[in-house]
């Protein structure tokens, strides 16, 4: 699949991701904003912002206006938040491309910020944490985050407490915004049908001239992530359910480490689908969870393979004992060519399958260039993946899969952590 990418006098970064004949297009707009830019005073900010650029512009005054001009295109639109950057996107008809872009850049570029918007919209995303305190499967995924991390950015909520949203302002959320929010760190991505938009030289004009008043000030740093740990650790937070949700993994290394393509394959053979180890294992076997899962998350300066499970109580200790046992299996050397072709081919079949759609394949080229400042084609991205050995996975389950790299976050009918400390260990 070709790409073209561009950098403007700006300093903003453009890349043309073509699908010829495709039905849609997408325009993404990434910025290097996310939870790890921010103080433990302002933590959630981010994520505010991301609400607060659809509350309202300068040419769409209320929330309402760009929702039902979105909406009028028959369009798909969101904006999402992580711990490192922002992304904001809409997909339409490709007939409907200038005018997505139009919208989407205006929202990026003119938000108005209206002070009483900002005191009602502390409200929506204080319902919004209560959601995912009351979603357990979701919450313990961000309790794993704060056990490996704890009181640094990597270990905070992206979306903050309910007290530092409360206590957000409007000169704090300028403040961030400026210091974040500039040329050099912003991405656009368009993808799909792009005829409508004319040729190369007239959708670079196009989108030079709608973000043309985005700040090109200097871009403000994230602090770096520090890590330390001599042996298991357990965070155990209690729910009355049904029953249990635990994340269970190891430390590992951060997306530029070149193992990384080994560590993949390694988690989608452990819990990647419904033939996976894990899946084979802790459901189908013993009849113990319904979902069953792992995978790898990596980030610019960290990263970890995690096990998620939700478990019946009465089956947790047999549960964690099966997790662990496959995990020494592979790190043992129980893992077979066999197994290796079919992670890879797993990996290789979603990957193809992934980019048919041009919300995917935008977010494919955007995710690698607003982290790494490298793009590969899923081309050069799946000859990096059949490159990987049995040696190579072996290698990195028996360095990451230690009592020293490994820690379990649960939510459950549970108080104390002793009982599961007994456990947790290879």
């Amino acid at each position: 699949m070709d790409f073209k990418k561009h950098t403007l006098k700006s300093g903003l970064r453009v890349i043309l991701a073509p699908q010829k004949d495709a039905p849609a297009a997408t325009v993404l707009v990434l910025v290097e904003a996310g939870s790890k830019y921010e103080t433990k005073k302002t933590n959630g900010l981010s994520h505010f912002l991301e609400h607060m650029v659809f509350k309202g512009t300068q040419k769409r005054p209320t929330a309402l206006a760009i929702s039902k001009e979105l909406d009028g295109l028959g369009a798909e639109y969101n904006a999402f938040t992580s711990h490192e950057y922002t992304g904001y996107f809409a997909k339409a008809a490709a007939r409907h491309s200038e005018r997505t872009l139009d919208i989407i850049s205006d929202m990026y570029v003119n938000p108005i910020f209206d002070s009483k918007e900002i005191e009602k919209e502390k409200g929506v995303v204080i319902e919004e944490l209560n959601m995912y305190e009351d979603t357990p499967q979701r919450k313990v995924g961000d309790l794993f985050m704060e056990l490996l991390y704890g009181d640094q950015p990597a270990g905070w909520d992206i979306g903050g407490s309910k007290e530092t949203v409360r206590g957000l302002t409007r000169e704090e959320i300028l403040d961030y915004r400026g210091k974040h929010y500039v040329a050099g760190a912003t991405l656009v991505v368009i993808a799909g049908n792009l005829e409508s938009l004319g040729g190369e030289k007239e959708i670079l004009a196009k989108i030079e001239k709608q973000f043309a008043n985005v700040t090109t000030g200097e871009k403000h740093g994230k602090e770096k992530t520090t890590e330390s740990q001599s042996k298991p650790e357990i965070l155990v937070r209690f729910k009355e359910s049904d029953q249990t949700h635990l994340v269970l993994g190891a430390r590992a290394f951060d997306l530029f480490d070149k193992r990384k393509y080994a560590l993949d394959v390694l988690s989608d053979v452990l819990g990647g689908g419904m033939s996976s180890r894990l899946f084979q294992k802790v459901r189908e076997e013993l009849g113990a969870a319904y979902y069953v899962r792992a995978g790898a998350d990596l980030f610019t300066d960290h990263g970890f393979l995690g096990v998620a499970v939700g478990a019946e109580h009465s089956k947790l200790e047999v549960v964690i004992k099966a997790i662990l046992g496959e995990l020494k299996r592979v790190a043992d050397g129980d893992f077979s060519e066999k197994d290796l072709r079919h992670g890879k081919d797993h990996m290789l079949g979603k990957l193809m399958l992934g980019l048919e759609t041009s919300d995917e394949l935008a977010m494919f080229y955007g995710g690698q260039e607003i982290l790494e400042k490298e793009l590969k084609t899923p081309e050069e991205a799946a000859k990096k993946l059949a490159a990987v050995t049995r040696e190579e996975v072996i290698s990195v389950a028996k360095d990451i899969f230690r009592n020293d790299r490994l820690n379990m976050a649960l939510i459950g009918p549970y108080k104390e952590k002793s009982a599961f400390e007994k456990i947790l260990k290879f």
